[in-house]
């Protein structure tokens, strides 16, 4: 009687390994160097500031080139249908004006909303880390100091247009 021994051990392996897949699938990734932003179409690298992705149950990932994209999602009328993760760069480690990599889960970040610091969409919410990071870049570039679980519709600017489409009226 090995078989059915065998077929339940076959059995086990492809099921962890599926829940292998699913958890790798969730992970943060680099945007390639042509990714785009998934509600503007802006360029994910050709800007400052820290960038955000949600990764989907089905193997989806969305990039976005402002914090303010990443809570218009959250925040919005599908709000976290089907969102497996969501990240943000810690900008306690990342060059503000060519971020790459340090991915960090949103939900543990330190958000400074309200600062000088300029991003893809003009001003932009700067994301940390490390509480302590966050408070040094909000006393340079001002804001306040706020956990993701603090943070409300009401206090972001959402719905903006990108800083470069203000001043460009060769396009209109």
């Amino acid at each position: 009687m090995r078989f059915p021994r065998y077929a339940a051990a076959i059995g086990a392996f492809l099921l962890l390994s599926a829940c292998g897949d699913a958890a790798r699938s969730l992970a943060a990734s680099e945007p390639a160097d042509d990714a785009v932003c998934a509600l503007d179409g802006m360029s994910i690298k050709d800007y400052p500031g820290p960038k955000a992705q949600i990764a989907y149950h089905g193997g989806r990932v969305d990039f976005f080139c402002s914090l303010a994209e990443l809570f218009e999602v959250l925040f919005g009328e599908e709000g976290q249908q089907g969102i497996g993760a969501s990240y943000v760069q810690d900008m306690g480690k990342a060059d503000w004006h060519k971020p790459r990599g340090h991915w960090i889960e949103a939900r543990s970040a330190f958000y400074v909303l309200d600062s000088r610091a300029e991003g893809a969409m003009g001003p932009t919410i700067g994301t940390f880390a490390r509480q302590e990071d966050a408070q040094a870049f909000a006393r340079r570039e001002g804001g306040r100091v706020l956990p993701f679980a603090d943070i409300r519709p009401a206090m972001l600017k959402l719905g903006t247009q990108p800083a470069h489409d203000a001043s460009d009226n060769s396009m209109r």
